[in-house]
């Protein structure tokens, strides 16, 4: 019974949660194609293998020597984002405009499926200034490494391609739109609840033995005009002196 009469709530408010969803998901898809910025990213992958003066002694290649390189990996993601890789780029690269925290900021690393490919990715406001940013860290990162590890393990395997026509990867029309449906729906459940409680006044026989307990004697239906032409009756000019549409009874 409590799960009808919850269902008995929100399907009489059922045009309010149709109408602030409509209105949520069209400002959500009108904020993101007209004043939501795109972004784009380009990205360049990377390679961690054996090092140089390994490879002289022992040119083969054996599963250990693959293992601790992807277990390198995690330390060389978290030194290409940090000021000493970064204020070098800066440095090399002046025409970037870029600042240090600005290029923590907008550049990130991920290994490819636990392998030893590592992604170096950037993201900006212009797909061309993306490109530049993550060849950029991908050449400091290889030189500096030889320095602060002395190891010469890292190549490129290929460079972010300013040619290519790539689509912006955020903000995303459809997930903002889905968002806002989910949050739309929530907030029109809730204020449907919520006028149900504040709203004390009594309408149905159900109601009153709610509210009061007592049962009810008699109950006067609504009629229409159109529902006494059928039966003949007089219906009484309404533009007569005294003539009132509402009766209403005073205890």
């Amino acid at each position: 019974m409590e799960l009808r009469r919850y269902w008995n709530i929100v399907g009489k408010k059922l045009w309010l949660t149709a109408l602030i969803t409509l209105i949520s998901c069209t400002a959500a898809g009108f904020y993101s194609q007209q004043f939501s910025v795109p972004e784009y990213e380009a990205s360049a992958k990377l390679i961690v293998n054996q090092n140089t003066s390994s490879n002289a002694l022992n040119p083969s290649i054996d599963t250990g020597s693959i293992t601790s390189n992807i277990m390198l990996i995690k330390t060389y993601k978290e030194i290409i984002r940090t000021p000493r890789i970064m204020g070098k780029v800066v440095e090399q690269y002046p025409e970037l405009n870029a600042t240090v925290n600005e290029l923590i900021a907008k550049v990130s690393v991920s290994s490819v499926n636990e392998t030893q490919v590592m992604s170096v990715s950037a993201r900006d406001y212009s797909y061309e200034r993306a490109v530049k940013m993550a060849n950029a860290v991908s050449e400091v990162f290889q030189q500096e490494i030889r320095t602060l590890m002395n190891l010469d393990n890292v190549s490129v395997l290929y460079w972010a391609d300013p040619s290519e026509q790539r689509g912006p990867v955020s903000p995303p029309p459809t997930r903002m739109i889905v968002i806002a449906f989910i949050l739309a729906v929530m907030v029109g459940i809730g204020l449907s609840f919520l006028l149900d409680y504040l709203d004390d006044t009594v309408k149905t026989e159900r109601d009153i033995r709610a509210r009061l307990g007592l049962p009810t004697l008699a109950a006067i239906p609504k009629m229409k005009r159109r529902d006494m032409s059928g039966r003949g009756d007089h219906i009484p000019n309404t533009n007569q002196t005294g003539w009132k549409k509402n009766v209403t009874i005073d205890a």
